[in-house]
């Protein structure tokens, strides 16, 4: 039976507010200036969405925002992308999250405002819910408390529902690291960490002693390398790919995010493993060739166009 989406993303919901063309990071009692300013989509989870709608998936997105102007903005782009909001539960009683991104050259500094992440919780997602998808896409656990530990019923509910899965833990804004590997990640099709947080979960200083660590409870690991490009670890083998180089970097707001999206875009649509990191590598840097995570995915046919004259590549 033909369900109605390809893949459900439950997940943090807030809004970018991009600070550019800044020297260099502030200090305490100092001030500084940016010379531009970007209000956009914000969230790993939003971004994904956004993205993997572009590349050509149908999306559904479940989360929790605020009754305020910057839910307004958050609906509004993700319909844009015709990204199905109506399990978005809307509270008067939250306010919708910001993160504030200073970029300095190809780094950046986050501050974050959870507001309404929070409050997401395990019995806000029914079975009815995973059921009307293919794939189940989670991210950024550490800025959702109110279902980080429910994590491993979230995954296995939907495993037995017989959707696929992706989890991208992100960053732990508290540096505590602690999830329950052995309670979530048997449950996941495909995790995909960067390499700084693969390291800082398992407490191991190499790649391959981190992937030792946790190898008997993963299906596929795709790690995440920023300019060194990404390392696949599927079937006790390890692939290198390089990546694709931008030489004019705008910012790498949402690089990981759209690295996820192009590689599971590939994955639900039954590509070798393989090819899906390559693609996912494609679109980690044609993220970087615009302001946010989303600008450069406005749609298919500007985003092929750009990749043909970009990266030589053609979709």
């Amino acid at each position: 039976m033909k369900k109605p989406y390809d893949v459900l993303v439950v997940g943090e919901l807030n809004v970018d507010i991009i600070l550019h063309d800044i020297d260099t990071f502030p200090e305490v009692g100092k001030e500084i200036l940016a010379q531009r300013m970007t209000l956009t989509l914000g969230s790993s989870s939003a971004i994904f969405a956004s993205n993997i709608a572009s590349l050509g998936a149908s999306v559904a997105f479940l989360g929790k925002i605020g009754s305020d102007k910057f839910g307004d903005v958050v609906l509004r782009e993700l319909q844009k992308k015709k990204v199905d909001v109506s399990m978005i539960l809307s509270d008067d009683q939250l306010s919708t999250g910001a993160t504030v991104v200073l970029v300095v050259q190809e780094d950046r500094a986050n501050i974050t405002y959870p507001g309404a992440m929070n409050d997401l919780r395990i019995g806000d997602i029914s079975k009815d819910d995973l059921s009307k998808a293919r794939h189940l896409h989670f991210s950024s656990c550490f800025l959702q408390p109110g279902i980080k530990d429910d994590l491993g019923k979230l995954f296995k509910m939907a495993k037995e529902l017989g959707l696929t899965t992706s989890f991208d833990m992100q960053w732990d804004p508290l540096e505590n690291w602690d999830i329950d590997v052995k309670e979530v990640l048997p449950w996941v099709d495909i995790f995909l960490p960067n390499e700084k947080e693969l390291l800082l979960l398992t407490a191991k200083s190499k790649i391959n002693e981190a992937i030792d660590s946790i190898k008997e409870f993963i299906r596929i690991l795709v790690i995440k390398r920023g300019n060194k490009g990404s390392i696949l670890f599927y079937k006790n083998k390890l692939k290198e790919l390089p990546p694709f180089l931008n030489k004019n970097v705008v910012d790498t707001v949402g690089a990981g995010d759209s690295f996820n999206a192009g590689f599971i875009f590939k994955y639900i649509n039954r590509c070798s493993i393989e090819k899906c990191q390559e693609f996912g590598n494609l679109t980690g840097a044609v993220s970087t060739t615009a302001a946010g995570g989303v600008k450069a995915f406005e749609d298919y046919e500007y985003l092929k166009k750009m990749v043909k004259n970009k990266f030589g590549v053609n979709l």
